[in-house]
């Protein structure tokens, strides 16, 4: 038998998501393999709470936790887990789900925990900025103001974040910015910045399509501070796994950098906005992370 932790974050999602969070413990009961798993299932009663309840069921020796949220969930179960052998599970129920969707964890609840029974623990790299971790992507310019105004929407969901996108694309002024590092002495002035562990924000949108979680490096997406006129093609380009050819968009790769930035401005750690100093020292992690993913035969 090997016991495992199951994490809820009762207030991410929409409100069909929260009503179903609800029956939750019920449906795991259910489906999760009895011979196989010890379960112990908790609420999160308040930010970084998962964090806390992470780490001492990785004290405890736990063989996995499971996050069930969104992307914030996620990180806050990982800050709890990360350079430790209990494995971070993933039962996606909160808005964009990225790094759910870039390790293919089924989106539907019962999926995910019938995934679990047959899974099998990788280790994967994490990502710190100024010491503060992200398994998907952090970043800054346009798409870190959106998270911010997202963030505090009433309403969630996919539509939600379109219309912050087009409320603010045309009105917002890019900045210059200076990457330094691993070989790196780059200055561009750029719409947005994102540095991606893994290959999407959420929601399929794939900032960057080649980025991989086991490579020890970070796709740095630079999308240019003229990609207004191209937001059209630039925005089927994110969907279709593409947004790397566009020549609105510039990709470096590597382990450790700084970020200059002209002033101090809005940051967001794995879509969450975040205050962040005007300067910013951004590395990954390699192999920092054990995560539950299907079971390759």
């Amino acid at each position: 038998m090997k016991n495992i932790a199951f994490i809820i974050n009762p207030i991410s999602g929409g409100r069909e998501t929260q009503a179903a969070k609800r029956k939750l413990p019920k449906l795991i009961m259910q489906t999760l393999d009895a011979e196989q798993w010890l379960p112990n299932i908790v609420f999160t009663e308040r930010a970084g709470h998962a964090t806390e309840l992470a780490h001492q069921f990785a004290r405890m020796g736990f063989d996995a936790v499971v996050a069930v949220g969104g992307d914030g969930t996620v990180n806050e179960v990982a800050r709890g887990l990360r350079d430790t052998q209990t494995a971070l599970g993933i039962i996606p129920m909160g808005s964009g789900n990225g790094f759910a969707r870039h390790l293919s964890i089924p989106i539907k609840p019962q999926k995910a925990i019938e995934m679990i029974n047959h899974s099998e623990p990788i280790s994967v790299d994490y990502g710190l900025a100024n010491g503060r971790l992200f398994v998907s992507t952090c970043g800054t310019g346009f798409d870190a103001l959106v998270a911010d105004n997202f963030a505090g929407s009433n309403k969630r969901g996919f539509m939600t974040y379109l219309q912050n996108v087009l409320k603010e694309a045309f009105a917002y002024q890019p900045q210059t910015y200076h990457i330094v590092g691993d070989g790196l002495d780059v200055t561009h002035k750029a719409f947005l910045i994102t540095f991606a562990n893994a290959n999407q924000w959420g929601y399929e949108a794939l900032i960057a399509p080649k980025a991989s979680v086991q490579d020890g490096k970070m796709d740095i997406m630079l999308m240019s501070s003229h990609a207004i006129l191209g937001s059209a093609s630039l925005a089927l380009r994110l969907f279709t796994g593409s947004i790397d050819d566009s020549h609105f968009m510039d990709t470096l790769r590597a382990k450790e950098i700084t970020l200059e930035r002209e002033s101090a401005a809005p940051f967001h750690i794995d879509g969450d906005p975040v205050e962040m100093e005007k300067d910013i020292h951004i590395k990954i992690i390699p192999d920092g992370l054990k995560v539950l993913v299907e079971k390759r035969f």
